[in-house]
């Protein structure tokens, strides 16, 4: 059994009035409507919400912390209500957000032309820099909301984080490379091949990290901070590399000469998501362009399975 809205509605009106004959009053149905309502949540929850003492109903402790969730529930639900109806051509205003560079070059393009389809009066300002230093904006609340990779977060006590894209590492190797033809390769493949390694995004250390927990020891032979540039050496036959999906692009200009093999073993994701300030009140702003960016990344999925099912 799922719980309702109206279950909710009814049981924070009892913990408000500490009494079901108070709250069947003012919301205006029967006690019997109430108490029910109140004994359905706690069979879901499996907890008890209220004990009966000489001043009525008393929450428990768990039923304040009901309370408290229960509150979130309902605004949450008008403030969808409420986006809803608002005309979004009439919605006014800035936000700042902080990416990150990998976020910027292979993300953010898209989400940004659509929100200004849909918000064409509000302004987006965005700091690009290291994860670190919006991490820092962001808990001083100079930034907004960032989009980062949240699978690398160091301050997750006063971060909150909700994953847009989890993209699975590839192996890219030239067109005409012996493993090109393979479904998949293990690292063990590959480890006396030449490697080239990004350094944008912390992407050298998170390579880095796969090969030590494999206990292999790759043959780095180039690092660079730019993607399109191992792109065009991969592609030439320089080496390889281990790069996460959502920077394979076949339609470039170096698609028909590069391949993406699948990795075997069962590797750490590269988590692409919104990230603000725990505990912080997010303006309506915010709260547009984060559920824009939820909807941007189910319709991305939605057309990536698409295109695997065609492939």
């Amino acid at each position: 059994m799922n719980i309702s809205l109206r279950q909710v509605r009814y049981f924070l009106a009892v913990a408000e009035n500490l009494s079901v004959s108070g709250a069947a009053k003012n919301i205006g149905v029967s006690q019997s409507a109430v108490s029910t309502a109140i004994q359905g949540l706690e069979d879901y929850l499996g907890e008890t919400l209220f004990v009966r003492n000489a001043k009525g109903m008393e929450p428990t402790y768990e039923g304040h912390q009901f309370v408290i969730h229960a509150k979130r529930i309902l605004a949450t639900v008008v403030d969808a209500r409420n986006a809803v109806r608002a005309r979004t051509d009439e919605v006014r205003g800035q936000i700042t957000i902080g990416v990150t560079s990998m976020v910027a070059g292979y993300y953010l393009a898209d989400l940004m032309a659509r929100h200004r389809r849909v918000f064409p009066n509000v302004s987006v300002r965005v700091i690009e820099d290291e994860r670190p230093y919006i991490e820092h904006l962001l808990i001083n609340g100079e930034v907004d909301v960032g989009i980062l990779i949240s699978s690398s977060l160091t301050n997750i006590e006063a971060l909150e984080a909700e994953t847009l894209k989890r993209s699975t590492n590839q192996v890219w190797v030239s067109a005409n490379h012996e493993l090109a033809e393979r479904e998949q390769v293990a690292l063990a493949d590959i480890a006396s091949e030449p490697l080239i390694i990004l350094n944008a995004d912390e992407m050298a250390s998170r390579t880095q990290n796969l090969w030590r927990d494999v206990g292999l020891q790759p043959n780095v032979v180039l690092r660079t901070s730019s993607v399109e540039a191992v792109r065009s050496l991969v592609a030439s036959g320089v080496g390889i590399s281990v790069l996460p999906d959502i920077a394979y692009r076949p339609w470039s200009l170096e698609g028909d000469r590069l391949e993406a093999c699948v990795i075997g073993e069962p590797l750490p994701t590269v988590d692409i998501g919104l990230v603000w300030r725990r505990g912080s009140h997010l303006s309506p702003l915010v709260e547009h362009f984060n559920g824009l960016a939820r909807e941007h990344s189910h319709s991305r999925s939605r057309q990536g399975a698409g295109i695997a099912r065609m492939a």
